[in-house]
């Protein structure tokens, strides 16, 4: 028996749009996420191990 395939929903007009301008502008917002702490107890643990 044969199943039945679902069709692909498709934006059209303002959706559209509007999902383009979101994807645009969260593809260009930079990270805002702080390391400093990670890479300070990564530099204790690799200066205590004698590694550069």
């Amino acid at each position: 028996m044969a199943t039945i395939i679902k069709s692909i929903p498709i934006l059209k007009s303002k959706d559209a749009e509007r999902f383009v301008k979101d994807a645009n502008k969260s593809f260009t917002k930079k990270a805002t996420m702080d390391c400093s702490k990670q890479m300070s107890i990564t530099k204790l643990i690799l200066a205590k191990a004698k590694i550069k």
